[in-house]
């Protein structure tokens, strides 16, 4: 569906007004509807109004991505990063309004993840043709589905300079406050083996099933690490997310596989994550499946420590993973700051209160001019 055909459905515009509003124009980005994998329509609308509105900055699009940037020969760049994509749809479109005043809700797929961040950010990108930083704003596409997918690896083999900077910014939903860095992933699959044998006659075989008690045991005896990171409290988990076994009703299994997912704080590397896992589970045949290393606030470099400033409020630690990892592995310290409630995200009821919308667009505008 192309945005001309689009502009006919309700409260749906084939252009969108940088300048305006950051809550109008969220509302504008919630209605131009963008899954994963089909962001071409607003990634379309985004690198119009870009190049319509913004003639101080360097366009450039890159598959459903759009880039832009300042060259002002500034002392420091800032990268701003948002995607694009939501989760499917869920009978959550159009955007609705409630309240009204400091009160006032947008609801609908897209307000908190996030299409409320790249409002802001796009909103910035027009009305700062002056910043104290140089900027590089980055849109793009398929955060939401298999990392490999990820515009942003995409971006970083085809046009890694436009990444490169001394402060990533991504506006991922945080409650408007920043959420320094982040904690790394680890999955893990444990392996146990038995033997098979009809179970009238149980004691001819191995219960690999059975054989996974002591995993379940250190897991459920382990003590996670709280480190305080920069003056930040991280708080790491280990979990059992899955176990699959069983050949049929009357067999005793031979084999059994417990899945665990680590949650670490970025002090540890992803290597040492491996290892800790491995020590833990010493003795058991473990299988690392998925892992992506976390990343250091960095809240001591400059160009940080002036946004905590702009923000009049204390940071706090994030303690999921999200795309602030990737600038981090390239050597820039980056934070998640953006409005909306990260526990509504992928949900039905997806909804941000447009005051925290205005107020990230406040801070980061005193932070940028």
């Amino acid at each position: 569906m192309n945005l001309a055909t689009r502009s006919s459905l309700p409260g749906v515009s084939g252009s969108l007004d940088l300048k305006s509003d950051p809550v109008e124009l969220t509302a504008a980005l919630v209605d131009i509807p963008s899954v994963s994998e089909d962001e071409r329509d607003i990634a379309d609308a985004v690198e119009r109004a870009l190049r319509e509105q913004a003639p101080h900055l360097e366009v450039v699009r890159n598959g459903q991505a759009v880039l832009a940037r300042t060259d002002l020969g500034r002392q420091e760049r800032v990268v701003l990063a948002g995607h694009l994509d939501t989760v499917p749809i869920n009978d959550n479109l159009p955007v609705r309004r409630t309240g009204s005043g400091a009160d006032e809700v947008l609801h609908g797929c897209g307000t908190v993840d996030m299409k409320g961040g790249d409002a802001v950010l796009l909103h910035l990108a027009a009305t700062l043709p002056e910043p104290r930083h140089d900027l590089t704003f980055v849109f793009y596409d398929c955060e939401e589905i298999e990392a490999e997918r990820n515009g942003l690896g995409r971006i970083e083999r085809e046009l890694p300079e436009w990444l490169d900077g001394d402060l990533a910014v991504v506006g991922e939903p945080s409650n408007a406050a920043i959420e320094a860095g982040c904690q790394g992933t680890i999955r893990v699959q444990i392996r146990l083996t038995g033997a098979r044998a009809h179970t009238a006659r149980g004691w001819m075989g191995s219960n690999a099933i059975h054989a996974a008690e002591p995993v379940l045991r250190r897991l459920s005896e382990y003590t996670p690490r709280n480190p305080v990171i920069d003056g930040l409290q991280y708080h790491e988990g280990l979990q059992a997310v899955k176990i699959e076994g069983g050949v049929a009703g009357n067999v005793v299994p031979d084999e059994c596989v417990v899945t665990v997912n680590h949650r670490f704080a970025p002090d540890r590397s992803a290597a040492e994550a491996e290892a800790h896992l491995r020590e833990v589970f010493d003795g058991f045949d473990l299988t690392v499946t998925d892992c992506s290393g976390g990343a250091l606030p960095g809240l001591t470099s400059p160009a940080a420590a002036g946004l905590v400033s702009a923000s009049q409020s204390e940071p706090v630690a994030k303690l999921g993973w999200t795309d602030v990892a990737r600038f981090a592995a390239r050597g820039l310290p980056a934070v998640n700051f953006g409005p909306g409630n990260p526990t509504l995200a992928h949900t039905q009821q997806e909804n941000v209160r447009t005051a925290e919308i205005r107020h990230c667009a406040e801070t980061l505008q005193r932070f940028l001019s």
